[in-house]
């Protein structure tokens, strides 16, 4: 990894601020993981017969982005970057994806993301997740993404180790 750019979350702030802040925190944290690789070594997988991959990881947590944001809150039948069948795993096939393709999707995922969060008059904006079929909040949209942010960014942890030996933050 390069050096660590990320800004640490705030000790103190709002709830929506807080919120704000480790969210982008642990999405900095999926970029820093990924620095330096070549695109090779970031497809390199876990452990056969896993996909899982950092560039997997990359292309899921897109997906989740596009699936939490922009489904809920705007577009409940927008498809899938990577799937019109709403296939999840289809993303951790990274095989013959590109550092460019996936880091494009994401960002500009994330960049929805950020708009409609912004957006929302409070942290009560209810939205619908039409996989469940019930209105959700942003709150509860905000705390979803930043936990799977939290249980994927251990995943590629263990996939940089795997592929170069890097550990920490």
């Amino acid at each position: 990894m390069t050096s660590d750019h990320r800004t640490g979350p705030p000790h103190f702030g709002s709830e929506r601020d807080m919120l704000r802040a480790f969210l982008d925190y642990h999405r900095d944290t999926l970029a820093m993981k990924c620095a330096g690789l070549t695109d090779e070594e970031l497809r390199r997988r876990s452990m056969p017969p896993s996909t899982l991959s950092l560039l997997g990881l990359v292309r899921h947590l897109a997906e989740v982005e596009r699936t939490w944001f922009r489904r809920v809150f705007e577009d409940h039948d927008i498809p899938l970057v990577w799937s019109d069948e709403m296939d999840f795993q289809a993303a951790y096939d990274a095989s013959a994806s590109t550092r460019a393709e996936a880091f494009a999707a994401w960002e500009a995922e994330v960049a929805e993301s950020r708009r409609i969060e912004r957006e929302a008059a409070s942290l009560d904006r209810a939205g619908y997740q039409p996989r469940w079929e019930e209105e959700v909040s942003l709150r509860m949209v905000m705390l979803h993404v930043l936990l799977e942010y939290g249980r994927h960014n251990g995943h590629a942890d263990l996939l940089r180790e795997g592929v170069d030996g890097t550990v920490g933050a």
